[in-house]
């Protein structure tokens, strides 16, 4: 045993107060003796050191987890402003830099924008495929970062829209810039198996006082559109005036999107003629638009528009079903028979909604019209470079029993080898391949050649654009059976139809 008054009882008290208020490196003295006590104070020291090692080990495990967390948070801030396919900055990236540009008080001249959209990026993706699709993207944005300075941020804002933020620069350096792009864009990409060229339209903005990085934005984006309305790989600075162009045309959208809903539009009905008879088989709907104030608008303005703002659905399903109920109605007046037909056209995008083939069943069941009796036209270049969804909804419209006519044939597809594979009935040949019949000596033998190739492939013509009555002689004695054209008549609502049909010749009323 030991004394009371042992001065090592004191050095052990103080001993496990410094351990128990952290201090892990405190040790107590082992005195000579060697004795109970003594071995309770190495025991307390032993004690310590474990707890030592413990703490240091723990210590160093959260200086790990620390940093891997750091790691990760870096991380997520990197993903969080970088576009994933591109390895480009993002939209939220964009916002910084070009807010980072507007606030440097050194620079001299003010930051610019350069919007950029690809021109033909739709018909590339949706002809070749969605990993082809993004092989175009990332080319396109490592042709971008090659194409402008080490100081300016290039991003992706999605789908095929790109940006460029040129800080410190004049709009004369950036349009140099920009059009080194639209050069480098020019050029061909390599794909598997074949090579494509996806031009673009860049829009420029300039920076000044005052202005928000969202103002830049909508000022190129603007000045983007008016690229675009100029033709493909263009470059456009934003002027105040285009703003004016902006809400006329985002006005005229509403107006349509307005029409289409209160049947704001109208149809034209154009005759198909059969050649040996001059029998009318049926009529082609053509759309037409007379705005409130702007008077007659013509498709050829207002679809493309329709297409930007999304609304060609909208509108093709409109035109189905105002064009199949209006032939109910001569059906139900006894003007036309079994074998009369109307004509629609429809759109790719129509062939990318499943939907489109329920609307056109739907239409069907409400009129109770004959599927054959209904026609549906799509252009050469639709119906070629559709992928397998657009296949599947013309295998699925084949089902229905109505017909698929592909419009503007011969318009510059390279091949025709398609025709034996797709579910089409018949072609219409486009009006340049007969411009010069009646005045050219070799166009009949073209024709002729056309004819022979169509029917090879088990189809059969329409031959649109026919002005004249020689032309639609040399067309009937080259055995050509159908034609379309000025010639036998403009399009026309539809309460003048019934006088067309009522001034055919007697024999073709049989």
């Amino acid at each position: 045993m030991f004394a009371d008054n042992d001065p090592r009882l004191s050095q052990l008290l103080e001993g496990i107060v410094r351990l128990a208020s952290g201090d892990l490196t405190s040790r107590i003295e082992v005195s000579d003796a060697r004795d109970e006590l003594d071995a309770i104070i190495m025991g307390t020291n032993l004690l310590a050191e474990d707890l030592q090692i413990i703490y240091e080990e723990l210590e160093q495990r959260v200086q790990v987890r620390t940093q891997l967390l750091h790691e990760a948070h870096l991380e997520m801030q990197k993903m969080a402003m970088q576009d994933p396919l591109t390895g480009l900055a993002n939209r939220s990236a964009l916002i910084e830099a070009l807010r980072s540009a507007i606030d440097d008080d050194e620079a001299d001249e003010g930051p610019v924008i350069l919007l950029l959209d690809l021109d033909a990026f739709k018909s590339i993706n949706d002809s070749l495929g969605h990993t082809a699709g993004d092989n175009v993207l990332i080319t396109v944005g490592q042709r971008i970062r090659g194409a402008v300075r080490a100081t300016d941020v290039v991003a992706r804002l999605g789908g095929d829209e790109f940006a460029i933020v040129m800080p410190a620069v004049s709009a004369d350096q950036a349009a140099i810039v920009g059009h080194r792009i639209l050069a480098a864009l020019n050029e061909p990409i390599e794909l598997p198996g074949r090579s494509v060229r996806c031009g673009a339209s860049i829009g420029l903005s300039v920076g000044g006082a005052g202005q928000t990085p969202e103002d830049m934005l909508m000022e190129a984006d603007v000045a983007m559109y008016a690229s675009k309305a100029e033709g493909q790989n263009r470059l456009h600075r934003f002027e105040p005036g285009l703003l004016l162009v902006r809400r006329l045309r985002s006005q005229l959208v509403e107006d349509l999107r307005a029409a289409i809903k209160s049947d704001g539009l109208t149809l034209h009905y154009q005759p198909v003629v059969e050649l040996s008879s001059s029998r009318i088989e049926g009529v082609e709907a053509l759309v037409r638009w007379n705005h409130p104030t702007r008077g007659l608008i013509m498709p050829d303005e207002f679809i493309p528009l329709a297409e930007d703002a999304g609304l060609i659905s909208e509108l093709g399903l409109w035109v189905l079903r105002t064009a199949v109920r209006q032939l109910r109605q001569w059906i139900d007046a006894s003007l036309v028979d079994g074998h009369f037909s109307v004509r629609i056209n429809i759109s790719a995008t129509d062939l990318q909604s499943l939907q489109f083939i329920e609307d056109v069943r739907n239409v069907l069941k409400e009129t109770l019209v004959r599927p054959e009796q209904v026609v549906l036209e799509l252009t050469e270049v639709a119906i070629v470079k559709g992928n397998e969804l657009d296949r599947y909804s013309l295998g699925g419209l084949r089902g229905l029993g109505v017909g698929i006519e592909i419009d503007d044939f011969g318009t510059g597809y390279s091949s025709i080898s398609y025709l034996r594979r797709l579910p089409v009935d018949r072609v219409k040949v486009d009006r340049s391949l007969i411009s010069g019949l009646g005045t050219d000596p070799t166009q009949p033998a073209l024709v002729a050649a056309v004819l022979q190739l169509v029917r090879a492939c088990g189809l059969e013509a329409v031959w649109e654009g026919v002005e004249t009555a020689e032309q639609a002689e040399i067309l009937r004695a080259l055995g050509c059976l159908s034609a379309q054209g000025y010639y036998f008549s403009r399009p026309v609502p539809p309460e003048e139809v019934p006088g067309l049909l009522a001034a055919q010749p007697e024999s073709a009323k049989q």
